[in-house]
């Protein structure tokens, strides 16, 4: 190996896991507000907080950090790991998400305490935080060209000329699901765009914010999609799954989950604030989101048609199988909604969780690769279920909570937790988001002390290894040999 391809091989490494590290720091941060929220809503407990202004503004603050940021960087991650080679708008597309992370982090402590609950981007009413919201949103921009840009760029060049560089047909793959989903992205942020200018000088607060999001909202979320179904192949393969999908019929199956968004342009005929709009919209998600099924169902039956795997990999089909059940509930959770009440943040906490939680088991998969390998292996085997039984229990409360009557987006007295089944519902919601924090808090550990264990110069043998070639994945410049465990 040369040594301008070593240095290659060094600085992906580095910008992998400074994109880990932000996704590490975001979730820390939303994993406290979390555990605050969930017991500003617990019967008994919530007398202790201090009421709506504590609860909104936390709310706010941790739904950025755990949606927007969290994805965010699992998108950089894996951007990183699949490109042909790094730019120098990937390195400042990384350093304006750590800026932005830092600034919404720190807003409700430098007076943001404004808060507006519109849906997707909740946001403070403050410079500060909006500007935070700006650089995220300019950091995801580049970060997604700048993946563009080098696919564009090296699309002539064969992908396994290197040795050890896998099967480079499911490599390719994969990274056109990836660049799929980095157009996507720019059409969320262009949508958001578009909004802003076409909405009238009279609009403001709520509503403003409600219009400006709420299509951009619902294209972000054919990215997070196909996201998600770049991570559960990942980890299907390494899981040992048989999927039946070949090369040729995965890009079938990829663009087929993003032909919905050619319905955008048409949508967006219609003017930004008018109920028809919020109603295409909605129908653009609720009917085309329907079009990952077939590439779901794959990935579903891939699970009972495996192949024996060295016990170093049973972690990653634990975090499969715990993921696809967290995202399906709150599918199904979904179509029980009827009026605003907590039946939504129910369908949503089971979607969102799903699919954070299929980004955990990529970090898993990624940190041996990148020269970092799992110190706790007994608490990684705990971990997905503590996460995703806890989340369950959750939604399975705020569910119960919702059909009873309990609006979302309310604590403390507001809640009129007057019967038994409602506060059953929220006590059980409590109990749950305590269970799924501390599975959040296992995964930080976890990753935490993988990184800050020093790579070793000789890569010690034995148990097969996450990212070998004959898996297919990950470039041959990112394997270091290290067993998952």
């Amino acid at each position: 190996m040369n040594r301008a391809h070593s240095q290659l091989d060094d600085l992906t490494r580095q910008r992998t896991i400074g994109w880990i590290w932000l996704g590490v720091f975001s979730l820390l941060a939303a994993g406290v507000l979390s555990l605050l929220l969930a017991f500003s809503r617990t019967p008994f407990l919530q007398d202790f907080f201090p009421g709506q202004d504590f609860f909104h503004v936390a709310l706010v603050v941790h739904v950025d950090l755990s949606v927007l940021v969290w994805f965010m960087a699992c998108a950089g991650m894996v951007w990183t790991v699949f490109s042909h080679r790094q730019t120098i708008l990937g390195r400042m597309a990384l350093w304006l998400a750590v800026t932005a992370m830092a600034m919404i982090t720190a807003a409700p402590f430098i007076g943001a305490d404004r808060p507006l609950m519109n849906n997707y981007v909740p946001v403070l009413q403050h410079g500060w935080f909006l500007t935070g919201l700006a650089i995220l949103a300019f950091g995801l921009v580049l970060q997604a060209v700048s993946y563009l840009l080098q696919m564009r760029l090296f699309r002539a060049a064969p992908s396994g000329t290197g040795p050890g560089e896998g099967n480079p047909s499911f490599t390719d793959m994969i990274r056109f699901a990836l660049a799929l989903a980095a157009g996507s992205a720019l059409l969320a942020v262009a949508c958001i765009g578009w909004s802003w200018s076409q909405l009238p000088d009279s609009l403001s607060g709520e509503a403003f914010y409600e219009y400006l999001f709420w299509g951009g909202g619902h294209v972000q979320q054919f990215t997070n999609t196909l996201l998600a179904l770049v991570a559960w192949v990942i980890l299907a393969r390494a899981g040992g799954s048989r999927l039946w999908l070949g090369p040729r019929s995965g890009r079938v199956l990829f663009a087929l989950t993003a032909l919905p968004l050619l319905t955008v342009p048409w949508i967006y005929r219609l003017p930004v604030d008018s109920g028809e709009s919020i109603r295409a919209f909605t129908e653009l998600m609720r009917t085309g989101g329907l079009a990952a099924a077939p590439l779901c169902l794959v990935i579903l039956t891939g699970i009972f048609n495996r192949q024996p795997i060295h016990p170093s990999r049973q972690p990653l089909r634990a975090v499969l199988l715990c993921s696809l059940t967290l995202f399906a509930a709150g599918g199904l959770l979904g179509f029980m909604i009827k009026g605003s009440n907590t039946m939504i943040p129910a369908h949503y906490h089971g979607s969102i969780v799903g699919v954070t939680l299929a980004f955990m088991g990529v970090v898993y998969h990624l940190l041996p690769n990148l020269g970092h390998p799992i110190r706790h292996i007994r608490m990684l085997a705990w971990q997905p279920y503590l996460l995703a039984g806890g989340q369950l229990m959750h939604i399975t409360g705020l569910a119960i909570s919702g059909g009873y009557g309990v609006q979302r987006k309310v604590a403390g007295a507001e809640q009129a937790l007057d019967g038994f089944q409602q506060t059953f519902g929220m006590g059980l919601m409590g109990a749950g988001g305590l269970l799924a924090a501390i599975g959040g808090l296992l995964f930080l550990i976890i990753t935490i002390s993988a990184l800050r264990r020093p790579p070793p110069r000789q890569v010690p043998g034995g148990a097969p290894e996450i990212g070998q070639p004959d898996d297919g994945w990950y470039p041959a410049r990112l394997t270091t040999g290290s067993p998952l465990v």
